[in-house]
């Protein structure tokens, strides 16, 4: 499997290639050296074993998940290492290419405005494809591998589930995912160019706003352009990419944008987006950071929901922001983010699971006897579920904090050092001060430590860690 994964990959580097060798920028031998290290290694690895057949156990499918970003990120890194522009070590370019695969968005690169089309389209081309794996990831595959209580959405995967191998037919599933997911990408790159962007930096643009990703073709990203059409279009597709792949499925289905608001997560989500927007924009205005509340409105609600969603987009620099306003903005990429969508975060649909739980033991102090059941919509919750939400919510924070002691180990202050940590493993992009715009001046320990917990984030963190424990590799 991952050798035919590394052949279709390699295909991947094809469009780039022909853009360089269309516009005669130079960087024909880095993309065909790596569409051909890609495709021969695919080959090497798939050869062999060709002929072998056997059933998909639930173990083999975490190796999958896990090597689906891990491979790609590496072979996904040659054309930066080799290109002429931006990378120069090989942890700048195996961070440059995790960030774009796992939608992180961070960088290590500067002169964005001046950087070929070839590197500028492949950047984004990886944001695009990862947030597509990203999406048959969370709706197919992390509900039958019972990842950190995903089991809830089981019932939406088309396909049995046994206990032992795991055989979903999830060709259905995907192929309507795809639909969806080029017809929104497709709106957003018209509305862009509609709006006054040229047609190849609309592409870009909206492939990175829908994939949540961040990646953009200057240095200043949105705010580039300035303009507030434009930055509207933006929050409306960077939400669109936060909701529930499903539901838009559903939604699509039925004809019917009530759909939207009869699902308990994106009400959830709603209300969050709403009561942050509040809590951000009324310091801003209140405190004169701007001159006036339009501006206050428009600026906060920008970063709020780049940072929230995970795009990473940016208009300003809210680290010197008022009072808790740039803590907060950080900290809504831990929680603004639907399940089934292509941003990270530790998903809207578990934080209300995790608060109806503690309501539910508060409920239980007053009455030890009673038996009180959860519910998340019209279903009742397993208690098993329950559990597995309130174990994820505890690694998810855990990590965080021993991540950002290494992180300072490294030499940043607590709030850079946390800031980073969250945007990696939010896949958020952006932090706070230093790691603002850059992340190029962290150290090459510091960069993998990030790398690592990017891919860590993607996995849902359970995936990831299962995979180094020795029972997964028990006979």
């Amino acid at each position: 499997m991952t050798g035919v994964l590394l052949m279709v990959f390699s295909s991947t580097m094809l469009p780039p290639l022909l853009i360089s060798l269309a516009r005669r920028e130079g960087e024909i031998s880095a993309f065909l050296a790596g569409l051909l290290i890609t495709s021969v290694a695919g080959a090497a690895t798939w050869w062999p074993v060709r002929k072998i057949t056997a059933d998909l156990k639930i173990r083999d499918g975490f190796l999958v998940v896990m090597l689906f970003w891990v491979v790609l990120s590496t072979f996904g890194a040659i054309p930066f290492y080799l290109c002429d522009a931006g990378w120069f070590s090989l942890v700048d370019a195996m961070f440059e290419a995790t960030s774009g695969l796992t939608t992180t968005g961070a960088t290590v690169a500067s002169g964005l405005d001046h950087m070929p089309w070839s590197i500028l389209f492949y950047r984004v081309e990886l944001h695009w494809l990862g947030g597509m794996g990203v999406i048959v990831l969370a709706v197919a595959l992390l509900p039958m591998l019972g990842v950190g209580g995903m089991q809830l959405f089981r019932a939406e995967t088309p396909g049995p589930m046994k206990d032992t191998k795991l055989t979903p037919r999830i060709a259905s599933t995907a192929r309507a995912l795809w639909i969806i997911y080029v017809t929104i990408t497709v709106s957003c790159t018209l509305v862009y160019w509609v709006l006054g962007m040229s047609f190849f930096d609309a592409l870009c643009h909206a492939m990175s706003t829908v994939s949540t990703g961040g990646f953009a073709n200057y240095d200043a990203s949105i705010g580039y352009f300035d303009s507030l059409p434009i930055e509207i279009a933006c929050i409306a597709f960077m939400l669109i990419g936060a909701t529930n792949f499903t539901l838009h499925f559903v939604a699509w289905r039925r004809r019917s944008l009530l759909t939207y608001l009869r699902d308990t997560e994106f009400r959830a989500y709603l209300f969050i987006v709403l009561s942050f927007g509040v809590l951000v924009c009324v310091p801003l205005w209140w405190f004169g950071t701007y001159e006036d509340a339009g501006t206050s409105i428009r600026r906060g609600m920008f970063q709020l929901i780049a940072y929230g969603t995970n795009a990473g987009f940016a208009t300003a620099d809210p680290t010197p922001w008022p009072v808790y306003v740039p803590l907060l903005i950080v900290l809504s990429g831990f929680m603004m983010g639907c399940a089934g969508s292509t941003a990270a975060g530790v998903k809207v649909a578990r934080l209300v699971l995790f608060l109806k739980q503690a309501a539910r033991e508060l409920q239980r102090l007053l009455h030890p006897n009673a038996t009180i059941a959860l519910k998340f919509g019209e279903r009742s919750v397993p208690d098993d579920i329950v559990y597995a939400v309130g174990g994820f919510f505890s690694v998810y924070v855990g990590l965080t904090i021993l991540l950002t002691f290494v992180m300072i180990a490294t030499g940043l202050d607590a709030v850079t050092a946390f800031s980073a940590v969250a945007a990696a493993i939010n896949n958020e992009g952006p932090g706070l001060g230093s790691v603002n715009s850059t992340m190029a001046h962290l150290t090459d320990f510091g960069k993998w430590v990030l790398i690592i917990t990017m891919v860590a984030g993607r996995l849902e963190i359970f995936t990831f860690l299962i995979v180094f424990t020795p029972a997964f590799w028990r006979r």
